[in-house]
């Protein structure tokens, strides 16, 4: 397994780059990484860490999609950038897949003028694992596509279904479609003729109709479905809301336990760990000819090594053939 990592990629990079490349290469002696970026300070990193270098290969790109940027003129003015370096390796076949922290937009804009759809595939969209009550859901799609046709949608719930299964371990994902209600008739065009494409589907897509919002942290379906506008404001609700109750929490506890302030802290540390983006690494971006994976811009050297991981176990699950397979 081939991947190209974004070395400039992320808030911290490249040093968190090329820690977690080093990190996935020590524990998976199949795994190959090819570091693309600023060659003259990747290489000064890598001297310093002692590493060998074996199964990783420095390649040169000129610049970086930054953060604030617009992902379409950034492509436009930095062509030899290292996200756009990475998708022509992939289209080379030089590399199986990309891992990048970087901009977002950057990472599916490029990936969109490459034109690496799987066949059949209409758009691609980017699915994100979500703790609830009951395990975990695969929501689809978090940004890759706002302005999506109800085919599209279809396809994620394809797409989605077959990473549930082979991903999570769930035998028989339910997909539920995101909307205002959970009868039957509600929701805007998109939503309704995305429901009826659903309900009356020829692969076995497992659909158990609308989840209203709440309906997603409680575990009601294994996958759900929604446009990238709606995903994206979920998912950053989701984060913030997160984060800001899993602090609140800390504080009262740390207040009532002085005496036992260190075990508290180191609770609410692994209880935080259990739903931070860096145990699971990065969210595919599905749909596309070969492996993507998009990671948190904070991630770190261990969520970097952990996207890796998973860049792997996607090639070795096969789930592109199993997506194409069924949108034939």
């Amino acid at each position: 397994m081939r991947i190209a990592l974004d070395a400039m990629g992320g808030d911290f990079a490249p040093q968190i780059n090329v820690e977690g490349a080093i990190d996935a290469l020590c524990a998976d002696p199949d795994l190959s990484v090819l570091l693309v970026g600023d060659a003259d300070d990747l290489r000064a990193r890598l001297a310093r860490t002692g590493y060998s270098g074996e199964r990783l290969t420095i390649v040169a790109a000129e610049g970086f999609v930054g953060m604030d940027e617009k992902p379409t003129e950034a492509l436009r003015r930095k062509p030899r950038s290292s996200i756009a370096v990475c998708w022509r390796l992939m289209a080379s076949h030089e590399a199986d897949g990309i891992v990048s922290a970087g901009n977002t937009g950057g990472v599916v804009a490029a990936g969109l003028w490459s034109r690496l759809f799987l066949k059949g595939v209409k758009r691609p969209g980017i699915a994100v694992v979500l703790p609830t009550l009951t395990g975990r859901t695969v929501l689809m799609d978090v940004g890759a596509n706002p302005d999506a046709k109800a085919e599209h949608l279809y396809q994620y719930a394809v797409m989605a279904q077959i990473y549930s299964r082979e991903m999570l371990g769930i035998s028989q994902p339910r997909v539920g479609l995101m909307n205002i209600g959970s009868e039957d008739g509600k929701g805007n065009e998109l939503v309704r003729c995305t429901h009826d494409l659903l309900l009356n589907s020829r692969y076995e897509v497992g659909f158990v109709g609308n989840i209203e919002g709440r309906g997603l942290y409680l575990g009601e379906a294994d996958v759900v479905i929604c446009e990238g506008f709606v995903g994206n404001v979920v998912l950053k609700v989701s984060e913030g809301m997160a984060s800001m109750m899993l602090r609140r929490c800390s504080d009262a506890v740390l207040q009532s336990l002085h005496s036992e302030k260190h075990l508290a802290a180191s609770a609410f540390e692994n209880l935080t760990r259990r739903y931070e983006y860096n145990e699971v690494g990065g969210a595919p971006l599905l749909g596309i000819d070969g492996v993507c994976l998009i990671c948190h811009g904070s991630s770190d050297a261990r969520s970097i090594a952990n996207a890796l991981h998973g860049a792997t176990a996607l090639k070795k699950r096969d789930v592109n053939g199993q997506i194409s397979a069924a949108l034939a």
